[in-house]
């Protein structure tokens, strides 16, 4: 910028000396004017175009380091977190605190350079605008105004996404096969009739369970176990789907996820339980498949394993390699769809269209029909006494009255179940709330899938078509049609 400062200033005092020494002279008057106002216009234009080129210069590197920051912000945004057997609650809710203040910081950051590079966007648009200065000449020689046409810049079309709604299944073309998959149990008594039933309270481990220890062996030692438990229409109560439960044998007794899920999340074990019960309910769904039935089977994931990114990319192998696997539905709490990040997302978008999706464990009915209409949730599982029961406990939508919740997720493709229906007297109120299915014990309790089921080795893949021989003829034959 220096040399060309110099230059100018060195044109600017040649005219001016010019002026000094040819002023006597009037008849040259003019043209020492028109130098001198020349010598003025390029300087300016010197000092424009220097000023132009710091201001794109200082842009590009601007440009450079939002680059940066963006592959940064992809970089943590992708990056999978490795679970810690030996870190605590505390640790992970630290860790989730400082990823998020880095990811604050990181946003203030892009914010500003990007007001900083709009500035100088500005600036350079108004020098470019700016007319450059011409010097004055004698009447005779100014020329006719010209005046400047500047074309109006095109504008792009508007590119609009919209979710397509997913096409509700029919109930009634359901073929139920619950009895031949779980072995039959002696039957329970009834409960005492009751006017109201008690809330549900969560179970402690059994007195039994000395330490941890023995639920960590005998999950080591594979003596898991999956239930199942159906889910019927109403009023009809014909099978539709099935739940896929988690039980652990410990010591000859079988023990709920309400005793032994806690300490499989201290040891973080909670994905390697996932694993095995998936692989236990892609062979009742394959057994499913080759009866020929269209019943389908959910399995709820633990929120832990949303982390771990493996997990759900070795299941996108698994249903794409098996089309038979289209039965399974994955279960996750209404927290977890909630808290979805655009990793977690996109891993469960590409398993849309191969298996279900399910929002399970519901804390309240304020849902966003189109956001999991968009997602691909297809069934959403609501607990009875959030249904029924008037109190701190219901929670209605803004705009949408109880009795039009299921009619509402039925318009998006998306079916109500209610959960936890203990009581029989609590089946005619769900009835009467236009509910279409049901799940528990009124219905039927979770029993265990058959050991042959399980042990049933995997089917063979079709063989290959064999190409027929050709055909061999005489090779008189072939003379005499020559002839």
């Amino acid at each position: 910028m220096v040399p060309v400062l110099g230059r100018y200033a060195g044109l600017l005092a040649a005219g001016l000396l010019a002026l000094v020494v040819l002023g006597p002279l009037a008849v040259f008057a003019p043209l020492m004017s028109a130098l001198a106002l020349g010598g003025l216009a390029a300087v300016a234009a010197g000092i424009a175009q220097a000023r132009t080129a710091s201001l794109k210069a200082r842009c590009e590197k601007l440009s450079g380091e939002v680059d940066l920051l963006s592959r940064r912000l992809l970089k943590a945004e992708t990056a999978a977190v490795p679970p810690r057997p030996e870190a605590g609650d505390a640790a992970l809710r630290a860790e989730v605190e400082e990823l998020t203040v880095e990811l604050g910081l990181l946003s203030g950051i892009v914010r500003d350079l990007t007001t900083v590079v709009s500035t100088q966007d500005s600036e350079i648009a108004s020098l470019k605008a700016r007319p450059e200065p011409r010097p004055e000449l004698p009447p005779a020689a100014v020329p006719e105004p010209v005046r400047a046409q500047t074309a109006p810049e095109p504008e792009g079309p508007a590119l609009t996404s919209r979710p397509h709604p997913i096409p509700p299944a029919a109930p009634s073309e359901r073929v139920p096969a619950a009895q031949p998959l779980t072995r039959e149990l002696p039957p329970e008594p009834a409960p005492a009739p009751r006017p109201i039933p008690p809330r549900p309270v969560a179970r402690t481990p059994a007195p039994w369970v000395e330490s941890e220890a023995e639920i960590v062996r005998a999950f080591e030692a594979d003596a898991l176990e999956i239930h199942l438990q159906p889910v019927v229409t109403l009023p009809q109560r014909k099978v539709t789907a099935y739940e896929a439960l988690a039980r652990l044998r410990v010591d000859g007794r079988l023990v709920e996820p309400e005793a032994f899920l806690p300490v499989l999340e201290r040891y973080g074990r909670t994905t390697e339980l996932d694993r095995r019960m998936l692989q236990r309910a892609s062979i009742v769904v394959r057994h499913l498949a080759r009866r020929g039935s269209e019943t389908l089977l959910t399995y709820g994931l633990s929120p832990l394993s949303l982390f771990e990114p493996g997990l759900l990319r070795e299941l996108a192998r698994t249903v794409a390699d098996d089309p038979a696997l289209a039965g399974l539905v994955i279960a996750l709490p209404q927290a977890s769809w909630n808290g979805l990040d655009g990793g977690q997302r996109g891993l469960l978008l590409s398993l849309r269209g191969r298996i279900g999706f399910s929002l399970d464990r519901a804390e309240d009915l304020r849902f966003d029909v189109a956001q999991l209409a968009g997602l691909g949730v297809g069934q959403v599982k609501v607990p009875a006494d959030m249904l029924l029961r008037p109190g701190a406990d219901r929670r209605l939508l803004s705009d949408i009255a109880i009795e039009d919740l299921a009619p509402a997720l039925a318009r998006a493709g998306i079916r109500l179940v209610a959960t936890g229906v203990t009581d029989e007297a609590d089946v005619p109120d769900l009835i009467d709330l236009d509910i279409p299915y049901g799940q528990g014990a009124a219905f039927a309790a979770p029993r265990p899938v058959r050991a042959e089921v399980l042990a049933a080795p995997p089917e063979a893949p079709p063989p290959p078509p064999v190409e027929p021989e050709p055909e061999r003829r005489p090779f008189r034959s072939v003379l005499r049609r020559a002839v």
